[in-house]
């Protein structure tokens, strides 16, 4: 799919107009100031190589390119970053790869799939007028909605970790709860590493936007801002890994007690039919002068001494509070 954003011109000046292309034509009557590609076809990258001279690589967006092949400038003047974008949804929470590249006051971006961040920063730049001025507004502008959403994924995780708490850090944790729990902050966590990688990422490629001296002063302190946002997220994400550490010992902790409690069981019952073990082997000698052989309630006798010699340590145990 290729989207291409034009500036409105008139009352409503530094909005974004959206137009979806469908042929070269079409692409020829624009004068966008963002060109965005989802998935793009190798026909759209024609048009692209046609209308503005820009030849798009094939593994542009792939994931095992070199980290020193993601921020760079080309001779003629081509401004190339690739950063990771966050999706926080329901399913499969990921970051996909998105190249955009900077050429001739034009910002083309390429993805895999459209992104919630994006979706953020069309809608805001459609309703608030003079939010875009050029091309480097509009990525300067991704990147702080980018800072926004990691924001929001990580309030997401603080709700959800309070839920988890609430279940775990109460007074009784059977196993099945603690395995739910346990599956809960897995996720969470595995969440929290990718809005850090993500942060980590963005404050990367805004620090090589100002250390390219491409920056106006306006532009220039908006990055600084965007830094200082992403600062402050560091601490947040810092914060989360130590609670989810925390709920993650004290669910594993509320397991082992659960198979303690049971591997207790087991020893007192174990210790409990001792005694009656050994009389029972004794009474199962066949010596020939054994004093109660001939006894008509040496049986009833010999029963009645292993319920007694069982029920003595339970009550001692039980005394003691060890079957609790």
């Amino acid at each position: 799919m290729l989207n291409v954003f034009t500036l409105d011109k008139g009352r409503l000046s530094g909005r974004l107009l959206q137009e979806e292309i469908d042929s070269a034509d079409e692409l020829a009557e624009v004068q966008p100031v963002w060109v965005d590609l989802e998935a793009p076809t190798a026909e759209e990258i024609g048009w692209i190589a046609g209308r503005f001279g820009l030849r798009i690589p094939d593994n542009i967006v792939d994931d095992d390119l070199e980290e020193s092949a993601r921020f760079y400038e080309e001779d003629n003047g081509e401004l190339h970053i690739r950063s990771d974008f966050l999706i926080d949804d329901d399913v499969t929470p990921r970051n996909v790869r998105v190249a955009f590249i900077l050429y001739n006051n034009v910002l083309f971006s390429i993805h895999a799939e459209d992104l919630p961040v994006f979706r953020l920063l069309r809608l805001r730049a459609r309703r608030i007028p003079a939010l875009i001025e050029d091309a480097k507004d509009v990525l300067l502008k991704l990147y702080d909605a980018d800072a926004e959403y990691s924001a929001d994924a990580l309030e997401s995780i603080y709700l959800s970790l309070e839920k988890v708490s609430a279940r775990v850090l109460k007074e009784e944790v059977d196993d099945r709860a603690a395995g739910e729990a346990l599956g809960a902050i897995a996720k969470e966590e595995d969440l929290n590493g990718r809005i850090r990688r993500n942060v980590m990422d963005t404050r990367r490629a805004v620090s090589f936007m100002m250390r390219s001296r491409m920056l106006n002063a306006e532009q220039f302190e908006e990055a600084r801002q965007i830094l200082r946002d992403i600062d402050s997220l560091d601490s947040h994400t810092a914060f989360l890994f130590d609670k989810i550490n925390f709920l993650m010992d004290a669910t594993v902790g509320f397991i082992n007690i659960n198979q303690n409690k049971i591997i207790k069981i087991f020893s007192v019952a174990s210790v409990a039919l001792l005694p009656p073990t050994l009389i029972a082997s004794v009474y199962g000698m066949n010596f020939q002068h054994m004093p109660e052989l001939n006894w008509s309630y040496g049986y009833y006798f010999a029963i009645a001494l292993m319920i007694a010699s069982v029920a003595a340590p339970l009550l001692y145990f039980r005394s003691k509070g060890w079957m609790r």
